[in-house]
């Protein structure tokens, strides 16, 4: 398939050919992943805060414990700050770790749910552009519409190549929803 290097794909047909070939290979190739199982904000929010900088081999069993120990958002704020400092202990970055238990606080403050625009995820403490995507993703349409091209193209080159891979994750999530729903 050929794929111009600035302008994108050649035609819509070719784009929608690498959708369904890209989505093919994810059925076929996946890893399953505790995080995907359930796609609750909090858990998405809490594997990609675990994931920065760190492997998936590493990061997992810190996955399984966090939900053990704090199965709600509400837990973990409610959870002693040296608690989860210590739960964090082995992943290192423990700027993370502060940064969790303050947005987990502030996500209880508001009844425990994620905020649903680009903005508020992005001021949320240690929350930037691919982690408010992925929570986005989690929560359903409202991902291609928070990370559209005019809110990215004032944004900086690196930020902008990271709006363009999350609309393209929102635009997958959104087939593989489709695909979901028409399987059912």
């Amino acid at each position: 398939m050929r794929v111009e290097r600035r302008g994108g794909f050649a035609s819509d047909s070719s784009k929608r050919k690498f959708r369904s070939l890209l989505l093919a290979w994810y059925d076929a190739q996946r890893r399953d992943l505790p995080w995907r199982i359930n796609r609750d904000p909090y858990r998405v929010w809490l594997s990609e805060v675990l994931l920065q900088q760190t492997t998936t081999q590493a990061a997992t069993p810190y996955y399984h414990a966090f939900v053990a120990k704090w199965p709600t958002v509400e837990d973990l704020a409610a959870a002693p700050h040296e608690a989860v400092i210590s739960a964090f202990a082995g992943l290192g970055y423990y700027s993370r770790a502060r940064n969790l238990h303050a947005c987990a606080r502030e996500i209880a403050q508001r009844g425990g749910r994620f905020p649903t625009e680009e903005a508020e995820l992005r001021s949320l403490p240690g929350v930037g552009v691919y982690t408010a995507a992925a929570i986005a993703a989690s929560i359903g349409p409202l991902c291609a519409g928070t990370f559209n091209r005019s809110r990215c193209a004032t944004m900086p080159a690196s930020t902008r190549r990271c709006c363009a891979i999350v609309r393209s994750r929102c635009r997958i999530a959104a087939s593989r929803r489709a695909r979901h729903r028409a399987d059912s």
